[in-house]
C-alpha cells in the first residue's frame, strides 16, 4: 500500500513528450498572436489617429462651454449663489468690468459676445460696448462696486435687463448640455429646469425626420432597381458578369461633383429628360424635376445604386439555383418559389445593401445642396452652416453627435435583427 505522504509517481515518456509537444504548440501560438498584434498596429494606430480622437473631440466639443466661463471667471464666481429673479449685487457688475478689461484683445470679446447674442438677441452690442468702455471709462480701479453699476446702466440701461445676466450664469460653467438639448428641440430654462422649445424653433426634430425620410426613400429606390439587376448578373457566366460589373462601379470612378452637374443637365427644364418627354408626348409642358426632392433622389439613387448592388450580387452568387427548381419539380409556380425560397436566402444582403445605402445616405450634404431647395436639405447641410458660416462649433459638434447617435442606434439594431434570424436559422 502506497504510503499518502510519498511523491507521485514520475510520469511516463509518452505523457513527458505530450506535455513537452503541448508547450512548443503553446509557445508557438503565443508567438502568432504577438506576430499578427504588431502587424496589426500601424492599422489600430492610424484608426486610433484619424478616427477614434477626431470623434472624442467632437463629442467633447458638443458639451463643451468655453467662451463664457474663460472670458468671465470672475463674473461667474460673483454670480454663483444669484437667485436669478432679481437684480445682481453690484459685485457683479464690477466683475464684468473687471474681466473684460483684462481680455488681451477684441477677439476675446467677440467670442464672448457671439456666445452670449446665440442666447439672448442683443447680447453682442451690450457685450462690446461694455468691453470699449472697459478699456477707458471704466478702467478706473478706485471705483467702487456701486458707481461701476452706476455708469455701466448710464452707457446701457439694458444692464438692468435680467435676460442677459440669466445667460451669463446660466452659461458660467465650462461644461453644458445645452448643445445637445438643442440639438433635440429642448432648452434649460433661466432657473436650470429642462423644457421644450417654443413651437416657432423646434425645428431640428422636423430636419432630422427629412433627413430619415429622404434616407429612406433612396434605400427603397435602390433596393427595388438594385435586387433584379443583382439576381439577373448572379444568372449570368462569369465573363459576362464580370464586364457588366465593371459598368456597375463606373459611378465609384467618378466624382461626386462632376455626377451632380450631369444630373442638373440632365433634369433642367430644357434638359434631355424633358426634352425627351416632350418629344415623345408623355408631358405636356416640362417637368419640375431640378431645386426639389425629386432631383435629390435620383441623384443619391444614382450614386448609392452600387452600394446596394455588391452585398446582393455577393450573396445571390452563394445561393445554389438548384433550390428553386426542386421547389417547383415539387409543383410550387416559379413566382411562388422565387419568393419563398430564394427571396429568404437573400435576406443577409437585403439587409447590409439596405443599411449601408441608409447609414450613407443620412450623412448626405453636396448633392442635397446642390439639387435640393429649402425644405429638402439635410441634416449634415446644417452642420456645414454651424461650421462654416455661423462658426458655432459647439451646435455642429452636437448635430454631428445626434447623426453619429442615429447611424449606431441603427446599426444596433441591424445586428439585433441579424443575430436574431441566425439563432432562427
Amino acid at each position: 500500500m502506497q504510503d499518502l505522504g510519498s511523491a507521485p509517481p514520475p510520469p511516463s515518456a509518452a505523457e513527458a513528450q505530450a506535455l513537452t509537444l503541448a508547450k512548443a504548440l503553446s509557445r508557438a501560438e503565443g508567438r502568432r498572436k504577438r506576430q499578427a498584434l504588431l502587424l496589426t498596429l500601424p492599422l489600430l494606430a492610424f484608426l486610433v489617429a484619424v478616427f477614434i480622437v477626431p470623434i472624442g473631440a467632437l463629442l467633447m466639443r458638443a458639451v463643451e462651454n468655453p467662451e463664457v466661463a474663460r472670458a468671465l471667471p470672475r463674473t461667474a464666481q460673483a454670480l454663483a449663489g444669484w437667485d436669478r429673479q432679481s437684480e445682481p449685487a453690484p459685485a457683479a457688475f464690477a466683475a464684468v468690468v473687471a474681466d473684460l478689461s483684462a481680455m488681451p484683445d477684441s477677439a476675446d470679446a467677440g467670442a464672448l459676445a457671439r456666445r452670449l447674442n446665440s442666447e439672448v438677441p442683443g447680447s453682442r452690442s451690450l457685450v462690446m460696448g461694455a468691453y470699449r468702455a472697459s478699456q477707458d471709462a471704466l478702467r478706473d480701479p478706485a471705483l467702487k462696486a456701486e458707481d461701476v453699476r452706476a455708469r455701466l446702466l448710464a452707457m446701457d440701461p439694458r444692464w438692468a435687463a435680467l435676460p442677459y445676466w440669466q445667460a451669463i450664469a446660466k452659461n458660467a460653467s465650462r461644461w453644458t448640455p445645452d448643445y445637445l438639448l438643442a440639438a433635440v428641440d429642448l432648452r434649460r430654462e433661466a432657473e436650470g429646469g429642462i423644457e421644450r422649445m417654443p413651437e416657432d424653433q423646434r425645428v431640428f426634430g422636423r430636419i432630422l425626420l427629412r433627413t430619415f425620410q429622404i434616407s429612406v426613400v433612396v434605400m427603397l429606390t435602390c433596393l427595388l432597381l438594385g435586387y433584379p439587376l443583382a439576381y439577373w448578373l448572379s444568372t449570368l457566366p462569369a465573363r459576362k458578369a464580370n464586364v457588366l460589373m465593371i459598368l456597375v462601379l463606373v459611378p465609384f470612378w467618378t466624382s461626386i461633383l462632376v455626377r451632380v452637374a450631369a444630373w442638373i443637365v440632365l433634369l433642367q427644364r430644357e434638359g434631355l429628360i424633358n426634352k425627351a418627354l416632350l418629344g415623345l408626348h408623355v408631358v405636356a409642358e416640362p417637368l419640375a424635376l431640378l431645386f426639389n426632392r425629386t432631383g435629390v433622389i435620383i441623384a443619391m439613387t444614382h450614386i448609392l445604386l452600387p452600394f446596394m448592388i455588391l452585398p446582393l450580387y455577393s450573396v445571390m452568387k452563394s445561393v445554389p439555383p438548384t433550390y428553386v427548381r426542386a421547389a417547383v419539380s415539387l409543383g410550387s409556380t416559379p413566382l411562388a418559389a422565387f419568393v419563398r425560397v430564394y427571396v429568404p436566402q437573400t435576406y443577409a444582403g437585403i439587409g447590409a445593401g439596405a443599411l449601408l445605402v441608409f447609414i450613407l445616405s443620412i450623412g448626405y450634404y453636396v448633392t442635397p445642396a446642390l439639387l435640393g431647395g429649402a425644405d429638402d436639405q439635410m441634416l449634415s447641410y446644417y452642420i456645414a452652416q454651424y461650421t462654416n458660416v455661423d462658426v458655432n462649433w459647439g451646435m455642429a459638434a452636437a448635430l454631428g453627435a445626434l447623426l453619429l447617435g442615429s447611424t449606431l442606434a441603427l446599426y444596433g439594431v441591424y445586428r439585433r435583427f441579424a443575430r436574431a434570424e441566425l439563432s432562427l436559422g
